[in-house]
């Protein structure tokens, strides 16, 4: 039987270790066209950042000319919102008389319920519709306790997967296809504008984009900064980190071959050896947790917490409190320093997002999920799964939370990870002249705060954590 295959893209944006696009090479012998759907409005609705979208569209850009090197033309339609979405895929599969379609699944409900529609019609329509998993190394679904439960604590989820790799093996990354004999058609042109997204905010200085960019800065990464990864990742001024994450959320980047590589750096292993390569392993883990977890409860997809008790918490509105913080102006300086980075870079350093997200929802008791929102609406890799887990586990509502009752003292925090002060210095430039000791010191600043422009503390950290603690105890009680 002839086969031209369709591969609808979503958040994959690489030929190299795809999966569905794989199968369908291998599978089609008249031909395979690619489809990438925009849905601005959905988008929108799901506090996508200008920036991220900026992000997506030039690693669109770089898709389509790798694809047009194997003879595979990308199309690129646009709708409104998922729910147009089957018809746009059946018209575009009778238009070029494709008869299979190929795709990546993904894991969030609306996502999920787009897919299941779109199987239905174009099963309907007389396709063969193939599914396969990759945003994830361990499929969701193929780790269970042995209650036959799903994980809800980090640990023993991890003890379980790295048993799941090392009894079934870690598949290997698939290369690149090869080319096809031509091409159907033509490719699409790649929008410049979407409406509704301000690409002006995009920041190609930091975010280069492309698959390749992304493969040099994994092996970059694993070739030396690795080696100081577990001493130096929670250093918000040093080059610590692989900032590889917006390439892991669109997909420009695989899981596998971020672990497939991790492991060689680390002579094969998993979680013993170097001390860098099993610390950034556990980062990948912590990725693979959060996906799971969205997939057994989708409720966390729903704005709702994990931990149902805690969705009695009396959160302030604080509406002046709230803008400041949004705005990088609370008077404190290690928080207001992340805000600010995260306004100009669409990215946040992971231990200054624990910092953040704690002052908001523990200082300021205000609601996380107005914090998670604005997280989303700002980072170029906005992820729903990570980001939600990690707001979640800042507020004590989510699996493997932090008890309510330890809560981060943002300068206890500052001393710790910016001890000299060159992160918040270059953050907060009405700073750059204060003294080291001042800028951890809630009282060290006071008498200069008018002549330096710069705001008095929203709240007293020692008067706010009694406060939260008090508020996550009377409700927990009630529960109980």
């Amino acid at each position: 039987m002839h086969t031209r295959a369709l591969v609808w893209f979503r958040a994959d944006l690489r030929v190299d270790d795809h999966p569905a696009l794989a199968e369908a090479c291998r599978a089609a012998d008249r031909g395979v066209v690619g489809v990438f759907v925009i849905c601005p409005r959905q988008w929108r609705s799901h506090d996508w950042a200008d920036i991220k979208v900026e992000f997506l569209l030039r690693n669109l850009a770089c898709l389509s000319e790798r694809l047009k090197r194997l003879r595979i033309p990308l199309l690129i339609r646009s709708v409104p919102t998922f729910e147009r979405v089957p018809a746009v895929l059946r018209d575009v599969a009778r238009q070029f008389n494709c008869d299979a379609l190929y795709f990546n699944r993904e894991y969030e409900v609306n996502e999920r319920r787009r897919d299941e529609a779109v199987t239905s019609a174009l099963t309907g329509a007389g396709l063969d519709v193939r599914a396969f998993d990759d945003r994830t190394i361990v499929a969701p679904g193929a780790l269970h306790t042995r209650q036959g439960g799903d994980y809800t604590v980090f640990t023993p989820f991890k003890r379980a997967w790295t048993a799941h790799i090392e009894a079934h093996g870690l598949d290997a990354p698939r290369p690149a296809p090869r080319p096809r004999a031509r091409l159907v058609c033509a490719p699409d042109s790649i929008p410049e504008q979407i409406a509704g997204f301000d690409l002006s905010r995009g920041r190609p200085d930091l975010w280069p984009a492309g698959e390749r960019v992304a493969q040099r800065r994994l092996s970059d990464f694993l070739s030396g900064p690795v080696t100081t990864y577990r001493k130096l990742r929670d250093r918000p001024a040093a080059e610590g980190t692989s900032r590889l994450s917006p390439y892991l959320t669109l997909g420009v980047l695989s899981p596998r071959r971020c672990l497939a590589e991790a492991r060689d750096a680390n002579d094969g292993r998993l979680d013993t050896g170097r001390a860098g390569p099993v610390t950034w392993i556990n980062e990948l883990i912590w990725r693979e947790f959060y996906q799971h977890v969205l997939v057994a409860f989708p409720r966390v997809s729903m704005g709702r917490a994990f931990q149902p008790p805690t969705e009695r918490l009396p959160w302030r509105t604080a509406d002046a409190d709230f803008a400041a913080w949004c705005a990088g102006r609370t008077g404190v300086p290690i928080v207001d320093a992340g805000l600010r980075q995260l306004a100009a870079t669409g990215w946040m350093h992971n231990r200054l997002r624990m910092i953040v997200a704690t002052y908001l929802a523990k200082d300021l008791l205000i609601d996380w999920r107005r914090g998670e929102q604005h997280f989303m609406r700002h980072l170029v890799d906005g992820d729903l799964a990570s980001n939600n887990g990690g707001w979640q586990w800042a507020a004590s509502t989510g699996t493997d939370a932090v008890p309510y009752f330890r809560i981060f003292n943002p300068y206890t925090q500052a001393r710790k990870f910016d001890p000299d002060g060159e992160f918040i210095r270059e953050w907060v430039p009405e700073l750059r002249d204060v003294a080291t000791r001042a800028l951890h010191d809630p009282a060290g600043l006071t008498e200069q705060r008018a002549a330096l422009d710069y705001p008095a503390p929203l709240c007293d950290h020692t008067a706010a954590r009694q406060r939260a603690i008090e508020v996550f105890k009377a409700v927990l009680r009630r529960a109980d």
